[in-house]
């Protein structure tokens, strides 16, 4: 009975991420392109030209983002008003985030949290009764933890006290 239960919630999960990839609503084209979708690490180790143009832009445009408050201003009058130097701060960082997001990794990280939010509709969440007994149980195993760690500082604070003297 367990065998089959495990096959239905297997293929439970299956319908439920073709599900997640297609939108909630499934058809056989999308059944096939759900099932040969690459991982997000298969993603991520792929590189090209682009990838390493885009890192760099976006490492350039971090880094001027940290210098725009100090050096902008002496060589752009509108940047003595603080708003002006917040802007276009605010602006290196969405313009290397936007670079970071179109390489492969990018997509590699959009495709790790599309799973993150099928798994965290998949978790049980525990009920008030539950919690409330789980916090009972940790905050009485961290007294206990905390009591024998200060029974251990007490010991070795008179042991090493009988050598100092």
């Amino acid at each position: 009975m367990s065998n089959d239960q495990d096959n239905r919630e297997n293929k439970l999960s299956d319908v439920s991420d073709i599900g997640a990839f297609s939108g909630g609503k499934l058809s056989k084209d999308q059944h096939v392109s759900a099932s040969t979708n690459t991982t997000a690490v298969e993603v991520a180790k792929t590189g090209s030209t682009k990838d390493m143009i885009l890192w760099l832009l976006a490492a350039v445009l971090l880094i001027a983002a940290t210098l725009a408050n100090q050096y902008l201003p002496g060589y752009w009058q509108p940047a003595n008003d603080v708003w002006v130097r917040i802007g276009m701060i605010v602006a290196l960082v969405v313009g290397a985030l936007v670079c970071l997001a179109l390489t492969n990794q990018g997509r590699a990280f959009k495709i790790l949290l599309r799973d993150a939010a099928v798994e965290l509709r998949r978790v049980t969440w525990p009920d008030k009764d539950e919690t409330f007994q789980y916090t009972w149980q940790v905050l009485v195993v961290i007294a206990i933890v905390g009591f024998f760690i200060w029974i251990l500082d007490n010991f070795f604070n008179w042991f090493v006290g009988i050598f100092i003297g």
